[in-house]
């Protein structure tokens, strides 16, 4: 392949490659020459064009196929326009004598149509240049046209489209020639062709006038000819067609009025023109429109949707202004069409033109409009609905007169309603929060007029209505409790007005439906005035006859609507609905067979309603309730259910007796009852199968139903890959609510609520905008055929097989158009019975019912109708999956493979091919594997059956099944599979879409199939890839925008699998493109493509889609800015987690130019939410960049050095700026977004300083924007979770230390005291619009709130309190006055604002604890919860308030302990009073510290009990969350846990608490060991160290004071005082009861997590290596913090206790020693290994040595520890270099602290002399002077036995080390401190002699000294250093011949020139000296100025 890449076609590579792959390369070569022509230099193309020319010419008679077609003609129009052109028209006769040629032969066709492909891109291209030649062409090319095949037809379209696209204007001569040649073929009979001319007519019509003018009606009449039998393709094309010439006819394009005057036309006559083609006949159209439009003849469904998507067309083109001011007109026309006779015959006719109507309303008003106009549209759509609803109004009350049109007029208004009342409510919805003008202006009285149509006459007006306010009500949750109050009030003052129960009660089931959608939802007790209303109305059903039915189906309505508020709801009223339940149907079968005689047929309608009523709110309650429905429950349920079951049997006669008219409520009935048995276990109804199942069969084989209804289920029971085959990819068009009218099955596309009211309460299934349940007959065959896959894996093999065999006996017997409706639901039937076995696992059963199943799949693989084939495929693999046999599996492979061998008809071909790709699709790679060389291979031979597209379109689809499913087995396959596909590529017409759909999913399979073998580089993989690109590059340029799809899926798995090979730089444009696609498949591909791409090279594909929007015109960028801010931004963000800053800033102005810029329409709320959310995705994404992002200073500079860097910090007013607008917006899904994001916006730039306010930080000038954003939301009417989340902001805000001057924080704070107040009001005081739990929600965020702030403040007073204090000038007095003076806060400032609410903020945390605590209990503790609820929730609404509960007790909790520790455990429980009593806030919390309440009355409980109680309560929610924190709660919850343990713990009266309760710190402990199993970011476990630490400590002084007393008591009894502590005689610890063992075990957990080579079973495990590497600084703190506990815990037990312990301890300290004791850098010690040292003291000083009983033990534990120190200590060469100075200092210790008979063993000391004698050795000076230090301690040893040894052996050697000093003078300040350390412990050992060695001693000291001192003639030129050296041995000299005068004089004496250097050295330090006072100035000077201006100057 890469030999195509060259200007030339390299033609001697041509020739050596075999034929098959010739086209391929030509390909390849055409696609590079492509890229190429456009980038180059005009010379080089110049010089080779004449070749180039030749070889292109050549090509087009070579045949290539359609795709290098269209490349060549591309390639040679570039070349001319790169070019030369002299030789274009040479080329173009040539292409025109080839389009002459008489030659039809089909071999020759290839060259004719690349000839006309040729001409067409030559005009294109170059247009006006070859303008005098086009008469001849345009002929030639029509005269062609007359006698073409279809392809050439549409090939020659293509052409002169693009001839008239290139020439414009010039072509006028020939526009009425194409215009007369090709409007006939409008209605070709291929599809190609008609969507070839659509597009040509479009391109004809921008310049030819007649076509919107004269010809405007034949144009029209064209198109509703054209629509006929047309398929979706050409319903697009020619909608596109009709719409944009009706819209030029409307509104003509400039250009053109300009040359001729024309005659415009109306828009009356336009909208009446579409009309005619909405509402036509067949095809016997008369020219007069007033005849056509009467009475009589069928609408086509064809031309309806057709038209429909004109009217689309016509308004788009128009444009979103023109709709807003023709809307009056356009809605009234558009509903007029709904109210004609012509649309509404037949009640399926009407919902289908209703349908229209909507989609055209929706996709009109709902994209086109922008909020404003669209709440205008929404007014508009109000009054049309008003003046219906006075029209039916006047027919309804002028009853007297019997006028028939009256009451058509009503039939009809009843359809315009549905449409006029579903648009509002979509409208309504759409806007969300933004629509509440429309409901707050008193002049729209939408409401009003919404309710009135509550009493249409008709029922499906009623329920549009209900429909509509439930709309309204999930847009503005506000009005919904106002709207159930009202509809229930107005139901009971109408009661007797049968339209009224109706209307009102559907419109409370719908309103009830939606509480589901709105977060805040409705008080509870609304639950019981529903059920109270229902219970009445069943009640009194009886008594009026005239009501009967309606106040049934309104009572069971009401119910069924109730249960969808959830179990929390339906509990208080579940007894009371099983008792409704048991009366509605019959006790016993006695009372069913008294029931049949009596009653007539109203009674009985009214029965049957009333049981099917019941049966639905069951069904109701069984599937929104599944927690209630216990065993006790369904045996309650089953009771009626068995009864109706029986019912259905007497059915048919009651029928019989009473009239047909019954069948509708006898079905409904039925189909209530496969509902609910649906929904329950299939076991619970055993007993009834037999009857049930006949039933079932029944109802699906039609066997007592005349028509031949067919179910709508087999779609969605096939495959959801096989669309292709089925067409259902239409569903995944967004045309579907339209074209589901035109599918096969009975009734399709049909929904309305009228056909089933319960579904207004029901969820919205998927991808619906309102619920639209199919007409009654469908619904029950649907229902029978899903619960009868339901039960046939529960029924014995006997009744199956029965089953089956009367499943072929139905088809046989059935004929015609019947026998294809039997069969169809027969095998939906089976589908769904098979698919029920492959769930439950079971298998189909013995051979006789698998052959009876065989038998009637195999059948039906012939069948005719290709829906019935797919089912029949589908079948035959999922009875594979279930039999699960290797031998069935065989031979039903091979009775295909047998059939394909023989059959030539397309129909078996089709079938079986697909069979053998099922069959492979559900067993899998494994176990089809022995048949994959065979199914390969004849698939592959049906793939090149040329005469068949279909045959193909089947085979290809098979074969990627096979692929899919096979895996690496296929491995072998691909190249010949990978040949074939690029061949049919390279082949077949692109008419034949659905070929080239299967091609690209067989080559999507193929990529994923080879996988990262794709990244290769070996030949073999090379072609491979190669030829997969080539593959996606012929689909990626085909016209199906499906096919587009499946190549944008295909380059994204060869992104996956071999990301360097895709070229993003053409990719990502195109999919940016694809994005604005009409397709919704497309668009959905490229958005999915767009997202894999975002994640692996998120900043390429910015830069692309930036640069793309960059270049795009101003036009196009509005449209791609609408539609691109959602899928594009933010995909980005999304997941770009390493975006580099450049983009996110990018990212960003687009944002921030997307909110200013106004595109045609302004971004929706919606749109807006995103950009909010994407803002906080961008703040979190530059967190994770770079840090200059939030640093001033550092970005300015940045951008400074390069003016492209863009970072966030520059925008901060931009963000602040969007943020507040957000916050302040209409719409509450916003608010909630700027919110959040304002919240960001704090917490990350609190910190960030203001580089020109030293001591400011940038946000201080922001704090207007912050306190006016968070105002609003504490208004009264905001709903309460926004108040919650602004509450936090609050928080975040206060507690950032942004503001410093309290009176700003006040305006903020306000907004939290305001809120407090509220949170005081007691329950249920204000008019509630929402749940309880909302009330909860926002009483609980304030209290957080208040919380964090608190916990705030107390940090800031404790680090201020820590901090040494100023000096104050005078006393304490004026330290206000001081303060002020200073820029900064004073420390309690903050605490001045809380302290005045803490009383009442304690008593409500407090509260809020125990309610968290209380619900925090198991289910099975339900019976200790409080019945009236607790401080703020109510018992209904537990469920809902735990979540809030759950949101802040965290912070609430850190809250009460800080104010327990401060002054807490001091106030009893009624302190309010006082504090309010003592006017100084300084004083109060010391005032109440120091007097508990003296005003007020004692208490009755003591403040011990109190505090214990808060203890317990406090420790009890601790344990409880620690024990199992979820995993979704917030690392901030476990820490402020932690930070509330530790803080509680720092009281005196909890340690006390703790420590008495033994058993409550030992299981503290072990939850915290838990805690760290479980959660482990380092900060969690310092702070666990932390509260382990005090829980020790609190055991220490406890075990302290309990020792105290004991040695009070009893000096003499000293045996109780070593049972004292854990251990006691025994030394046993028990585990579980003992707190040393827990806390032993805590530790041991994190020293192993971060040394884990301490485990033994670690560091015996043959892959461990012990290294010693440095810590990093948080686990060395942790380490650090954990040995100095251990080295506390001995001291909790008793002396034979921490005999037990010790072991363990000091290896574990000596170990981590050992291991952490590395030299640093700068000689810094760890903390680790401070802490062990300073714990082996601990330990080493324990007074255990005094106790006789473990002396032993003791001695010889304290020797081992000094001997494995000393062992670690040895130098080795393997390991890193070892601190020697912490080994030497622990060696120390042990010298200072233990005693001498304890380590004076000779081998110790030894040991110990040889470590000192190593370090006096070193070669590194710090270890030197550190030894040297070390030793002088030892040396001063109280102890002489200890010490002397150590002298005698090392004072020589050092001696030596200072002697050899003279000799290398040190170099550096450390090697000076060595020296003088050493000189130090000299001195001491003089000191310490006897005052007969003195002399000798300093004979030692003096020479030593001396010999450091310079003479005169060297000093000048030594070293600072050894000049400092000089100076310390002069001044030490000096101070020592006084202190020791007679020895020094005999030192001295005797060694004369000693005492010359001396003297020399003291005689030259004085000259020095004098000198230096010289230099001085003489102090005081008066003289001239000269002397000053010297001085100065000096």
């Amino acid at each position: 392949m890469e030999l195509a890449h060259s200007l030339l076609l390299n033609e001697e590579a041509l020739a050596q490659i075999t034929e098959a792959k010739r086209p391929v390369f030509i390909f390849e070569w055409l696609r590079f020459l492509d890229k190429v022509l456009v980038a180059a230099n005009k010379t080089d193309v110049k010089e080779k064009q004449k070749k180039l020319v030749e070889q292109l010419t050549g090509l087009i008679s070579s045949s290539p196929g359609p795709p290098t077609r269209k490349l060549l003609a591309k390639n040679l129009a570039a070349l001319y326009s790169t070019g030369d052109t002299f030789t274009v028209f040479q080329t173009l006769d040539k292409c025109n004598d080839i389009i002459k040629s008489k030659d039809d032969t089909s071999a020759y066709l290839p060259t004719k149509l690349t000839a006309v492909a040729c001409v067409g891109a030559f005009y294109e291209k170059m247009g006006r240049m070859l303008g005098s030649s086009f008469p001849e062409t345009v002929n030639n090319l029509l005269k062609s046209l007359k006698s073409a095949e279809s392809q050439g037809r549409s090939e020659i379209l293509m052409s002169l489209q693009k001839v008239l696209s290139g020439l414009g204007g010039a072509a006028a001569s020939c526009h009425r020639d194409i215009y007369k040649n090709a409007r006939s073929l409008l209605t070709d009979r291929s599809m190609a062709v008609r969507c070839a001319v659509a597009k040509c007519l479009l391109e004809l019509q921008n310049e030819a006038v007649f076509m919107w003018t004269t010809e405007l009606e034949n144009v029209a009449t064209l198109c509703f000819k054209a629509l006929e039998n047309s398929n979706y393709g050409v319903r697009v094309a020619v909608s596109k067609l009709l719409g944009t010439v009706m819209a030029t006819a409307l509104i003509p394009k400039q250009a053109a009025v300009m040359r001729q005057n024309v005659k415009r036309s109306t828009l009356e006559e336009v909208l009446e023109l579409m009309a005619t083609g909405f509402l036509r006949g067949g095809s016997g159209f008369l020219k007069s429109g007033g005849e056509m439009l009467k009475v009589g003849g069928s609408v086509n469904r064809e031309v309806r949707v057709g038209v429909t998507q004109a009217y689309v067309v016509f308004v788009t083109t128009l444009g979103g202004q023109w709709l807003e001011r023709n809307f009056a007109t356009f809605l009234s026309h558009v509903l007029d069409l709904v109210s004609h006779p012509r649309a509404t015959q037949t009640h399926v006719e009407a919902v289908y033109s209703r349908r229209c109507v909507s989609f055209i309303l929706r996709a009109t008003v709902g994209s086109l409009l922008g909020e404003k106009a669209q709440i205008a549209a929404a007014k508009e759509i109000c009054q049309a609905i008003g003046k219906q609803m006075k029209a039916v109004e006047a027919v309804v009350n002028d009853a007297n007169i019997e006028n028939k049109s009256g009451a058509a007029d009503v039939a009809a208004s009843q359809h315009v309603m549905v449409c006029a009342l579903q648009e509002l409510g979509s409208l309504v919805q759409s806007l969300s929060a933004t629509a509440s003008p429309l409901i707050q202006e008193p002049s729209t009285g939408l409401l009003e007029t919404v309710t009135s149509v509550l009493l249409h006459p008709s029922m499906a007006a009623r329920l549009a209505a209900a429909w509509c306010l439930r709309c309204v009500a999930v847009a503005l949750p506000f009005q919904l409790t106002p709207f159930l109050d009202r509809c229930a009030e107005r139901l009971n003052n109408l009661k007797t007005s049968p339209e009224a129960v109706s209307g009102y009660s559907f419109a409370m089931a719908a309103l009830l439906g939606g509480v589901h959608q709105c977060p805040l939802g409705i008080p509870h007790a609304k639950g019981k005035m529903v059920v109270s209303i229902a219970e009445d109305l069943l009640r009194t059903a009886a008594q009026n006859s005239r009501l009967s039915l309606q106040r049934t189906q309104a009572g069971w309505l009401l119910l069924g609507a109730l249960m969808t508020l959830g179990p929390s709801v339906v509990r208080y009223h579940l007894p009371k609905m099983l008792l409704l339940w048991r009366n509605v149907f019959p006790r016993s079968l006695k009372e069913l067979e008294a029931e049949k005689a009596r009653g007539d047929s109203f009674t009985w309608q009214v029965t049957l309603e009333g049981r099917a009523g019941a049966l639905c709110a069951m069904r109701s309650f069984v599937a929104h309730c599944p927690e209630l429905l216990t065993e006790d429950v369904i045996r309650k349920l089953m009771t009626p259910i068995e009864c109706a079951m029986t019912m259905m049997s007497h059915i048919p006669s009651v029928i019989k007796a009473h009239g047909a008219h019954l069948k509708a409520s006898a079905a409904m009935v039925r189909l209530r009852l496969y509902d609910i048995l649906a929904l329950l276990p299939p076991k619970t109804y055993e007993g009834s199968f037999n009857a049930l199942l006949r039933e079932l069969v029944a109802e699906f084989t039609l066997t007592d139903n005349s028509a031949n209804t067919t179910t709508s289920l087999l779609r969605s029971l096939c495959h959801y890959d096989d669309s292709v085959l089925l067409g259902s990819w239409l569903q995944e068009t967004d045309h579907k609510s339209i074209e589901d009218q035109l599918q096969p099955n009975s009734a399709s596309g049909s929904g309305a609520l009228e056909h089933d009211p319960s579904s207004i309460y029901l969820r919205i299934p998927a991808g619906e905008a309102v619920p639209g349940p199919l007409p009654l007959g469908v619904s029950v065959i649907d229902a029978s055929v899903a619960l009868f896959g339901v039960v046939f894996p529960h029924v014995s093999y006997k009744h199956r097989l029965q089953m089956l065999d009367h499943f072929a006996e139905c088809v046989k017997q059935a004929k015609g158009v019947r026998q294809q409706a039997v069969q169809l639901n027969i095998f939906t039937a089976v589908l769904s019975a098979l698919k029920g076995l492959a769930e439950n696992k079971s298998t189909l059963g013995p051979e006789e019912v698998r052959k009876s199943a065989l038998t009637l799949v195999m059948g039906a693989l012939d069948n005719p109708n290709p829906i019935l084939r797919c089912a029949a495929g589908e079948a035959l693999g999922r009875m594979a999956q279930v039999v699960g046999e290797a031998t069935f599996i065989a031979r039903m492979a091979q009775f295909s493979f047998d059939k394909l061998k023989s059959a030539r008809d397309v129909v078996s071909r089709t079938g079986h091919s697909l069979a053998l790709g099922c069959l492979h699709r559900y067993v899998g790679g494994i176990g089809s594997g022995q048949h994959l060389k065979t199914s390969v291979s004849i698939l592959l031979a049906l793939a090149q059956d040329g005469t068949s597209p279909e045959v193909q379109t089947w085979s290809l689809h098979s074969l990627a099944l096979i692929v899919d499913s096979s895996g690496p087995m296929y491995r072998g396959y691909v190249e010949p599979t990978l040949s074939l596909v690029l061949t049919l590529l390279l082949t077949v017409p692109p008419s034949h879409t659905e070929v080239h759909q299967c091609l690209g999913r067989c080559l999507g399979a193929i990529i994923t199939t080879v996988g990262p073998e794709l990244q290769g580089n070996g030949a073999t993989i090379s072609t491979i890839r190669s030829s997969c690109l080539v593959g996606c590059a012929i689909t990626q340029d085909h016209s199906d925008s499906l096919v587009q799809a499946a190549a944008i899926s295909c380059l994204q798995q060869l992104h996956m699998f071999a990301p360097r090979h895709v070229n993003l730089s053409s990719l990502v444009p195109s999919l940016c493109v694809h994005l604005c696609s009409s397709h919704l498949l497309l668009r959905r591909a490229a958005v999915a493509c767009l997202r894999q791409l975002a994640q692996r090279e998120a900043a390429e594909v910015c830069e692309y889609a930036m640069s793309l929007a960059k270049n795009a015109g101003d036009k196009e960028n509005n449209g791609m800015n609408m539609s691109t801010p959602a899928p594009l931004t933010g995909e980005k963000d999304e997941e770009s987690e390493k975006k580099d800053e450049m983009d996110d800033d990018s990212m960003f102005t687009t944002l921030g130019e997307e909110d200013k810029s106004k595109p045609s329409v302004a971004p929706r709320w919606a749109t807006r939410v995103f950009a909010a959310d994407c803002l906080c995705r961008i703040i979190m994404l530059c967190e994770n960049a770079n840090k200059a992002h939030f640093d001033l200073a550092l970005a300015r500079s940045a951008k400074l050095r390069n003016p492209k860097n863009d970072l966030l910090v520059l925008h901060l007013s931009d963000l602040i700026r969007m943020a507040f607008m957000a916050a302040t917006d209409h719409s509450n899904q916003l608010r909630m977004a700027g919110l959040q994001a304002l919240e960001d916006i704090i917490k990350k730039f609190a910190a960030v300083p203001e580089p020109e306010f030293p001591g400011h930080v940038i946000l201080e000038q922001y704090q207007a924007n912050v306190g006016a954003a968070l105002r609003p939301a504490f208004s009264q009417d905001t709903p309460s979770d926004i108040t919650a989340k602004a509450c936090q902001v609050c928080s975040t805000w206060i507690g950032s230390g942004v503001v410093s001057d309290l009176n700003d924080l006040r305006r903020v704070h306000n907004l939290l005291v305001s809120s407090l107040d509220k949170v005081q009001t007691g329950k249920g005081s204000s008019r509630q619009l929402y749940r309880e739990s909302a009330t909860t929600m926002e009483k609980l965020a304030v209290l957080k709130a208040w919380a964090e702030v608190y916990v705030v403040a107390m940090k800031i007073k404790k680090e201020a309190e820590t901090k040494p204090k100023k000096s104050m000038k005078n006393g304490g007095d004026d330290e206000d006055d001081d303060y002020g003076t200073g820029d900064e806060l004073p420390p309690d400032s903050l605490i001045t604002l809380v302290q005045p609410e803490l009383p009442t903020l304690s008593r409500l945390w407090l509260a809020a604890l125990k309610d968290y605590a209380l619900l925090t209990l198991p289910a099975e503790f339900a019976s200790q919860l409080p019945p009236d609820g607790g401080a703020f929730y109510t018992p209904e609404t537990i469920d809902t308030a735990r979540l809030h509960y759950r949101n802040s007790w965290a912070p609430i909790l850190h809250a009460v302990a800080l104010w327990l520790n401060s002054a807490g455990f001091m106030a009893s429980e009624s302190t309010e009073e006082t504090s309010a009593a003592i006017p100084n806030p300084q004083k109060r919390a010391t005032s109440i510290m120091l007097n508990p309440a003296p005003g007020t009355p004692p208490t009755t409980r003591s403040l011990q009990e109190i505090n214990k109680d808060r203890m317990h309560l406090i420790m009890g929610v601790s344990i409880q969350f620690l024990c199992s924190p979820r995993p979704e709660e917030p690392v901030e919850h476990v820490t402020s846990c932690l930070q509330a343990l530790h803080t509680l713990l720092d009281s005196p009266c909890a340690r006390i608490h703790i420590a008495e309760d033994q058993l409550l710190g030992v299981e503290l402990l072990s939850v915290l060991h838990r805690l760290l199993l479980t959660c482990n970011p380092p900060s969690v476990q310092l702070l666990v160290t932390g509260v382990v630490q005090q829980i020790v400590r609190a055991a220490q002084d406890h075990l302290q004071d309990k020792r105290n007393t004991l040695n009070e008591e009893d000096i003499k009894d000293k045996d109780a005082n070593t049972i004292l502590g854990e251990g006691g005689e025994s030394g046993g610890l028990v585990p579980g009861k003992s707190l040393v063992f827990a806390a032993m075990e805590l530790l041991m957990f994190i020293l192993v997590r971060h040394m884990p080579h301490l485990s033994t079973k670690m560091s015996d495990s043959p892959t461990h290596i012990s290294s010693r590497t440095q810590l990093p600084e948080e686990s060395a703190r942790l380490v650090a913090a954990t040995v100095a506990i251990l080295s506390d815990l001995p001291t909790l037990c008793s002396p034979a206790g921490s005999m037990t312990i010790l072991p363990t301890v000091l290896f574990l300290i000596t170990q981590v020693l050992k291991d952490t004791a590395v030299n640093a850098m700068g000689n810094q010690v760890p903390p680790p290994v401070t802490a062990a040292l300073q714990g082996l003291k601990n330990i080493v000083i324990l007074p255990m040595a005094m106790n006789e009983d473990i002396h032993k033990q003791w001695t010889n534990l304290i020797r081992s520890t000094l001997a494995s120190i000393l062992e670690y200590s040895q130098p080795e060469a393997s390991k890193p270099i070892l601190d020697e100075v912490s080994m030497l200092t622990a060696i120390a210790l042990f010298l200072w602290s233990a005693s001498t008979e304890i380590i004076g063993v000779q081998s110790l000391q030894n040991g110990c002399m040889s470590r000192f004698k190593t370090a006096l050795n070193s070669s590194d000076p710090w270890v030197q002077a550190k030894c040297y230090q070390l030793l002088l301690s030892v040396f001063q040893h109280t102890n002489r036995a200890l010490s002397t040894p150590y002298i005698h052996s090392l004072a020589p050697i050092l001696v030596e080390k200072l002697k050899g000093v003279e000799k290398n003078r040190p170099n550096n300040k450390t090697e000076l401190l060595a020296v003088q350390e050493g000189i130090k412990v000299l001195e001491t050992l003089v000191a310490l002699g006897d005052e007969q060695n003195r002399v000798q001693l300093l004979a030692l000291l003096v020479p030593t000294l001396i010999s450091y001192l310079l003479n005169e003639n060297a000093f000048p030129s030594a070293s600072a250093v050894s000049k400092e050296l000089h100076e310390f041995a002069l001044q030490d000299l000096t101070r020592i011949g006084p202190l020791y005068p007679h020895a020094f004089k005999t030192v001295m004496g005797a060694a004369p020139e000693l005492k010359t250097r001396l003297e020399t050295a003291v005689r030259a330090s004085q000259a020095s000296k004098a000198k230096a006072a010289a230099r001085q100035p003489p102090p005081t000077v008066h003289s001239t100025p000269t002397i000053k201006l010297k001085t100065s100057f000096f």
